[in-house]
């Protein structure tokens, strides 16, 4: 439901102010109606990751309250069209198979999530492909510091203002001429992250310092490795160890990026192609086998996107959201205060 309303919102008010959004490069303009989220999801990483906690309660307090919470939005293109809007995951590889093969088995309730993933680990598929961005210098901090985002956070706040000097300086026309890094690999997971992503099962999130308004997001490319290996990246994200201290695991902060699969790369087949899409089938029905299926699946906050090759770029602050961010102590540009529901009465 939030996405629908999400994409309503940015689609009318691009519509009002004659952009098109087809273009990837088109500056968007920020909404001016806030969007008040009653967690009832499966994850409501959402929630988890702007007010602390996937409370109805507390969500409700907040809209009534009336607080304000910008948060950045990503867009996704496809050839130069307009495809989908993301707030929180845009996974490629592991997640995007757990999605894929989840959306076959609702008859299973939420557990299906759990199955889809077992099955997605022991399958160990890789793919291939490359991915090309631009690191967002206009950000502060980076995504393996401990600078949390917070309520108030200054990080969000410089950055946001960085960025508007730049435009303002240089002009939107300048990021043309920016330098972009190219990776070319062999990819488990292709993870790229607006906010955390915390949720119950995984209280830190993907990436621990990804901010909710900085005008970035934190890229996560988890190479081909072993299963133990794989394995071991996974259960970090239940505890306190660095999820991102492996030889394997690559992050950077990016303001936008893109990515073709090593099958879109060959336009003309060869037979070794036309040999994985023929026994493609046979290989995910048989995941002893190990072998690389060409293409995945983008887990596009929870919807899957068919299209391999895409472009994203990261829109700073472009909408709102009734909510005040995490609260907790926290040593800052500003004092916290302690969070707790009488506050919000």
């Amino acid at each position: 439901m939030f996405s629908e309303v999400m994409h309503g919102l940015i689609g009318r008010m691009q519509k009002d102010s004659g952009i098109d959004q087809n273009n990837p490069k088109a500056p968007l303009v920020q909404c001016n109606i806030r969007i008040g989220i009653i967690p009832a999801g499966s994850t409501d990483c959402i929630c988890y990751s702007t007010v602390g906690i996937a409370d109805p309660v507390t969500s409700a307090l907040h809209i009534i309250v009336g607080d304000c919470q910008p948060l950045d939005v990503s867009s996704v293109h496809h050839n130069n069209t307009f495809v989908k809007y993301y707030v929180s995951l845009l996974g490629y590889g592991f997640y995007g198979d757990i999605l894929k093969d989840s959306e076959k088995k609702r008859w299973m309730g939420p557990m299906r999530y759990d199955y889809s993933g077992f099955k997605t680990f022991l399958s160990h598929h890789y793919y291939e492909g490359t991915i090309s961005f631009q690191p967002a210098k206009h950000a502060l901090g980076s995504p393996r510091d401990k600078d949390r985002c917070r309520t108030g956070c200054y990080i969000c706040k410089e950055s946001e203002q960085r960025l508007a000097e730049q435009h303002k300086a240089r002009g939107l026309n300048h990021e043309e001429d920016e330098e972009w890094k190219v990776i070319k690999g062999k990819f488990l997971a292709i993870n790229a992250v607006n906010m955390s992503c915390a949720c119950p099962r995984s209280p830190k999130g993907l990436s621990p310092a990804a901010h909710l308004a900085d005008g970035s997001a934190d890229l996560i490319l988890v190479r081909k490795c072993s299963r133990f290996d794989f394995l071991r990246y996974l259960v970090r994200h239940t505890n306190h160890d660095d999820q991102f201290d492996f030889s394997f695991v690559d992050v950077y902060r990016v303001k936008s990026f893109q990515f073709t699969s090593k099958l879109s790369e060959d336009n003309e087949s060869s037979v070794t192609d036309i040999g994985k899409k023929r026994f493609g089938q046979f290989c995910r029905d048989h995941p002893v086998c190990c072998c690389n299926i060409a293409n995945s699946t983008w887990n596009c906050d929870g919807e899957t996107l068919d299209s391999s090759a895409i472009e994203v770029r990261v829109h700073c602050q472009l909408m709102k959201l009734f909510a005040r961010g995490i609260e907790e102590n926290c040593k800052d540009e500003a004092a916290y205060s302690h969070s707790s529901v009488e506050q919000l009465l």
